[in-house]
């Protein structure tokens, strides 16, 4: 199977975990709820009835709903427009800097979303990175980020499966998931409460993930199978010596797979090659 990547390089991203995750997910689904969407990496490639897709953030749902509103030329032509008119490349970086001041500068409330994901093609990795103070503060991608032939080619196929998504920008806990049955699959891909990443650090303009926010999840993941939906979700037991202690305790009554996944190039990279980080998928099937 060929697997399409998200236009956004959202930190936490399946993307290259995908084949050794989806194979354990249910072979016909009704609906499929992805309860903390991110890069949509994972609902984009799962084939469904219907699509809900949840995040917090809703800078990332915005983009989202704004591409859905547009067809695929006009979508091009306003990213293309913005990068003409703010002269953005990748070796100089002052229309990146007069782009994001501009962005910043906008009230929330009538930011353009467009924008937002120009600077995002433009930035450091790719990165989707706020302050406490909701401005974008990614530095520029000096010689290696642009919105490049590859990025116009993942914005394009994207486009094309997010059609018919239903999105919402909510924290989890206020969700209303009483519609999900039998037939029905929800994904969890929650921050991992053992590592640090700047969507879960709580310095972000967005709610940190800590104990309470586990076990809340434990909690509702241990509903949706009493009335027989199928889960899954991502997490890690392990990580640069700690171990989720009350994860390992919740997980004993479903089924564990352990994931092989190579972290040499992400922020969960440690020096120290005692200690590792072991990525695994739980499920109640």
């Amino acid at each position: 199977m060929t697997y399409s990547k998200s236009p956004l390089n959202y930190i936490g991203g399946k993307f290259k975990m995908l084949p050794a995750i989806t194979k354990f997910f249910p072979q016909n689904i009704n609906i499929m709820y992805d309860l903390f969407a991110g890069g949509c990496d994972v609902c984009t490639n799962v084939a469904a009835n219907k699509i809900y897709a949840n995040d917090i953030n809703y800078f990332v749902i915005g983009i989202y709903k704004t591409f859905q509103q547009m067809d695929t030329d006009s979508l091009l032509n306003a990213i293309d427009e913005i990068i003409e008119h703010w002269q953005l490349n990748m070796y100089d970086s002052e229309g990146f800097l007069k782009l994001r001041q501009h962005y910043n500068d906008t009230p929330i409330e009538s930011r353009n979303p467009i924008e937002l994901y120009a600077l995002v093609c433009f930035s450091f990795n790719y990165q989707f990175r706020f302050n406490n103070n909701h401005s974008f503060n990614n530095p520029f991608g000096r010689n290696r980020s642009s919105f490049n032939s590859t990025m116009r080619k993942n914005l394009v196929t994207f486009h094309g499966k997010i059609k018919n998504i239903l999105f919402s920008n909510k924290n989890f806990q206020n969700l209303d998931l009483s519609f999900l049955s039998a037939g029905d699959f929800v994904y969890a891909d929650p921050p991992y409460r053992i590592t640090t990443a700047t969507y879960n650090d709580g310095k972000r303009g967005f709610e940190g993930w800590k104990l309470d926010d586990d076990l809340i999840l434990f909690d509702l993941l241990d509903e949706l199978n009493s009335n027989g939906v199928q889960f899954a979700m991502s997490n890690v037991v392990e990580h640069k010596g700690c171990e989720n202690k009350e994860l390992c305790q919740w997980m004993e009554k479903y089924f564990v797979h352990e994931i092989s996944y190579n972290y040499n190039n992400s922020n969960y990279q440690t020096r120290n090659k005692n200690f590792s980080t072991k990525e695994i998928l739980i499920t109640n099937y």
